[in-house]
C-alpha cells in the first residue's frame, strides 16, 4: 500500500531520535540504502484541517501527498467533537483563534451551502445562571465584538426563557450565527475535491521522524502495522524517505511529539504538549429540550458542559474536561487513546446541566463517546492561541508546524488552509 502510493505519487512530480519505551527513529548511518522519494508539497495529517490545507495547495495547482497514519480520514480529534460552528467570541483580540474562527465561519457556511453538506445555523445562549457570572458575560459580549462578531445580544434571563421554556438563567448571550455541521460530509467532501485536483492520499502510513540533509527536510516514513507491530528490540528503519519542497506538519494530537522527532529542528521551538479528555453523553430520549445550542460561563481547559445539537434528531452533552497523562509518542502516532466513557462520570453531568436544565431527570443520559483535544497548556495555565510556526520562527525552509489545532478548528480550518497558502506563497 505504502509503496504503491509513494511510488504513483512519486512519477508525477520530478536521524536521531528516541520514543518513549521503543527506539523508532534509526540514526545516520543506518539510512543508506532505504528508497528515496521526492515530491512537491507533503501535509502529514488527514483531519479536517489537513485536508483542507490539501485542497487548497492543490487548488493553487500544487502536486500534494497527503500522509495518514489511520486507515481512512479524520479519525482523530475531527471526528471526536461537538461540531459546532463557533461565531468567534471566545478568544483574545487579534489572535489567530479569533481571526480564523470568524474568516473560517464565513468560509465553511458558504462551503456547505454551495455543496449541500448538512449543517444548521442554529443560534447559541451563553448563560449565566447565577447574578456572580453575569460580569463575564458581560466580558464575553466585549471579546466578541472586538473579533467582528457583530450580531451578539444580551438579553434578560425572562426573554431567553421565554425563547427557551426548559431553560433557566438570569442572563443571556445571544449568538445568531452559531451553528452546527455534519463533519463527515464535510471531510468527505474536501477529500473529493482535493483528489479531483490530483491530491494523492496514502493511508496506513505513518511518518516516523525525519532529519535534514542539504538544508532540506527528509521525511522518515512507515507502514502504520510495522510501527504497530514493533516490539522495540531493534530500530525500526523508516521503508522510504521523502523529500518534499514543503511540508505541513498537522498531525494533530502527535504534530509536538513529531516535530521532536525532526532532527535539526530546535527543540526550544516546539512547545509542550498536553492532552485533555472529553466525554459527552446523550439523551436517552431523542427529543428536543431546545432549539438553540446552550452554554454555560466557560470554565478551565474548556468551554463547559454544553447542549449540543445534531443534525440527526439527538442531543448531547459535553465535553468535560479531564487532563490526562503518560502518553508516549507510539499512543500518540497511532491515535492509541482511550476514548471510553465512564458511566460513572454522569454524576457530574447531572449537577452541570441542572444549573441551566433543572428538569433534567435521573437516569436519562446515556454514555456517547469522547474526544482528546491537542492542548498546549495545562490545568489552571493561560490558554494558548494556535500556533502556525513557519521559517520565521524556527528557521528550516520548507516546514510549517501546526501545533494546538483544538476548538475552534473545525470552524477555521477552512480559513487555516487558505492563511497557510497565502503564507507558503510569499
Amino acid at each position: 500500500m505504502l509503496g504503491r502510493a509513494l511510488r504513483s505519487y512519486g512519477r508525477k512530480v520530478a536521524g536521531a531520535g528516541v520514543l518513549e519505551g521503543t527506539r523508532l527513529i534509526c540514526f545516520a548511518g543506518e539510512l543508506e540504502g532505504i528508497p528515496r522519494e521526492t515530491a512537491d508539497v507533503v501535509v502529514i495529517g488527514a483531519g479536517v484541517v489537513g485536508i483542507g490545507v490539501a485542497r487548497e495547495f492543490a487548488l493553487k495547482g500544487r502536486d500534494v501527498l497527503v500522509v495518514e497514519a489511520a486507515s481512512t480520514f479524520g479519525t482523530g480529534t475531527s471526528s471526536r467533537n461537538s461540531e459546532v460552528i463557533h461565531a468567534g467570541i471566545y478568544y483574545p483580540p487579534k489572535s489567530l483563534k479569533a481571526s480564523l474562527c470568524v474568516r473560517g465561519k464565513e468560509l465553511l457556511y458558504k462551503y456547505c451551502f454551495d455543496r449541500g453538506i448538512p449543517h444548521k445555523r442554529t443560534g447559541k445562549l451563553i448563560v449565566a445562571t447565577s447574578v456572580a457570572e453575569v460580569p463575564k458575560l458581560e466580558d464575553l459580549l466585549r471579546r466578541g465584538t472586538e473579533n467582528s462578531v457583530e450580531d451578539l445580544r444580551m438579553m434578560e434571563g425572562s426573554r431567553a426563557m421565554q425563547m427557551e421554556p426548559e431553560l433557566q438563567c438570569v442572563k443571556a448571550l445571544l449568538s445568531p450565527s452559531s451553528g452546527i455541521v455534519d463533519s463527515h460530509s464535510l471531510m468527505l467532501s474536501l477529500v473529493g475535491e482535493a483528489e479531483n485536483f490530483r491530491t494523492t492520499f496514502s493511508y496506513n502510513t505513518t511518518v516516523i521522524g525525519g532529519h535534514f540533509e542539504n538544508n532540506c527536510l527528509h521525511l522518515h516514513i512507515s507502514e502504520s502495522k510495522d510501527l504497530e507491530n514493533h516490539t522495540g528490540d531493534v530500530p525500526l528503519l523508516p521503508q522510504l524517505i521523502v523529500i518534499p519542497k514543503l511540508v505541513i506538519n498537522s498531525a494533530g494530537l502527535s504534530a509536538v511529539p513529531l516535530a521532536k522527532r525532526f532532527r535539526g529542528l530546535k527543540q526550544g521551538v516546539v512547545p509542550a504538549a498536553y492532552y485533555a479528555r472529553g466525554c459527552y453523553f446523550t439523551l436517552s430520549k431523542p427529543k428536543y429540550p431546545f432549539s438553540h445550542l446552550i452554554y454555560p460561563i466557560p470554565e478551565d481547559g474548556g468551554l463547559g458542559v454544553h447542549v449540543t445539537l445534531d443534525l440527526n434528531g439527538f442531543v448531547k452533552f459535553g465535553p468535560d474536561v479531564e487532563w490526562i497523562d503518560g502518553i508516549n509518542d507510539l499512543s500518540s502516532f497511532l491515535n492509541g487513546f482511550d476514548y471510553s466513557v465512564n458511566s460513572d462520570r454522569s454524576h457530574r453531568f447531572y449537577s452541570e446541566i441542572r444549573k441551566y436544565f433543572p428538569n433534567l431527570k435521573d437516569g436519562s443520559l446515556e454514555p456517547g463517546y469522547s474526544g482528546i483535544r491537542p492542548k498546549l497548556s495545562g490545568p489552571r495555565q493561560p490558554p494558548w492561541d494556535f500556533v502556525i510556526q513557519g521559517e520565521d520562527i524556527h528557521g528550516v525552509p520548507g516546514l510549517i508546524n501546526l501545533f494546538g489545532i483544538e476548538s475552534p478548528g473545525l470552524t477555521s480550518s477552512l480559513a487555516i488552509a487558505e492563511y497557510i497558502v497565502a503564507r507558503s506563497s510569499r
